[in-house]
């Protein structure tokens, strides 16, 4: 949560955690939980408070009465964060698409909230209120951006569709985010995305031509990161892109190996995977970022590295330890993704022809 809001541009002044076995329908917090929050707010100089949930249009007012503070949930900060890197125009469309569901059920007859998302002012017809128009505004402004949403994803179709008479076998980075997806894509390829120690530093799609060892041609691309608890509009918006996934011949799921909640995060991917049901797609397991685990003090190279490393994680067929960095591994990896593209073509091969 910390990351997500520094990454959001917010500097962290501190945290409150509370246990229960469900929030407050009203004020999300327990009683003494919400007057200690009062108590801090008294002797502390914020402006904002950000609550790692989505609350309720109910307890988000209520919060805001009672703490006389600007609220926002996590579904917020990470459309905050999205409309950030979002560059190209199907991005711009899918993220704005979420903001305006997202704020659907918030209406509260306020204009500043249409005002934030820059709509304009329609024409209200007799005897009705402000909370209906605003509602009337955005039900038509959302209807727009899903028409204009066909529209590129009918060329997405198009483009996919070319692809795959192409032939050209599809190899996908999946993970969570800030693992290194972006670093290892222009490690192999020479993409030029930007590569930031950021959640979300790259939103949009990449895809770049890639010649294995074996001197096979193969489509690298780069898609959205994962993280736990991403929001149900988020996820509708964006189904276009994650769908790329299911043309992908074998996906590498690229992890961050210094991360103390990669355990939880590998749980995250592997859920989002099971949904789009992909959870039997060929797949590689990438172990990024091997070098921090080696010390600032340390001088290894790269055969030291990968020979220690390598008993220590237990790497196996299907586990490449890389530092997409210091370009560690790569060779290793290239020659793995030629093997499992190779065998995913072959097995694609013999799957018997079901007559029409």
């Amino acid at each position: 949560m910390a990351q997500l809001a520094k990454t959001a541009g917010s500097q962290v002044s501190g945290r409150l955690i509370q246990k229960l076995d469900m929030p407050h329908y009203v004020t999300y917090l327990g009683k003494g939980k919400l007057d200690e929050l009062v108590h801090k707010r008294q002797s502390a100089d914020w402006d904002l408070i950000i609550f790692d949930d989505e609350l309720s249009p109910r307890q988000q007012t209520a919060l805001e009465h009672v703490l006389k503070i600007k609220i926002i949930d996590r579904v917020a900060l990470i459309l905050d964060i999205f409309a950030r890197h979002a560059h190209t125009r199907e991005g711009k469309l899918q993220v704005e698409l979420a903001q305006h569901q997202y704020l659907m059920p918030r209406l509260s007859g306020q204009w500043s909230h249409l005002e934030r998302l820059g709509g304009g002012i329609g024409t209200r017809g007799p005897g009705e209120s402000q909370l209906e128009t605003d509602k009337r505004l955005i039900r038509n402004k959302i209807s727009k951006l899903k028409k204009e949403l066909r529209e590129v994803r009918k060329h997405r179709m198009l483009y996919r569709d070319k692809r795959r008479r192409s032939g050209i076998p599809i190899v996908a980075l999946v993970g969570y985010t800030n693992t290194g997806k972006s670093t290892l894509l222009n490690a192999l390829s020479q993409a030029g995305v930007l590569a930031e120690n950021k959640l979300f530093a790259t939103l949009d799609p990449t895809t770049k031509r890639l010649t294995l060892p074996d001197l096979s041609t193969i489509l690298l691309s780069d898609t959205v990161g994962f993280i736990r608890k991403l929001p149900t509009t988020l996820v509708e918006a964006f189904s276009a892109t994650l769908e790329e996934l299911t043309e992908a011949t074998v996906l590498l799921h690229v992890v961050d190996m210094t991360s103390h909640n990669a355990a939880e995060q590998n749980a995250v991917v592997e859920g989002i995977l099971g949904d789009l049901k992909l959870e039997n797609k060929p797949r590689l397991t990438v172990l990024n970022k091997i070098d921090m685990l080696l010390g600032e003090n340390e001088s290894w190279d790269e055969a030291q590295a990968l020979e220690f490393l390598s008993d220590m994680a237990g790497e196996n067929d299907d586990t490449v330890l890389i530092s997409a960095e210091k370009k560690w591994g790569l060779k290793k990896l290239t020659q793995k993704i030629s093997e499992q593209v190779a065998q995913a073509l072959k097995s694609d091969a013999e799957q018997p022809v079901l007559p029409p």
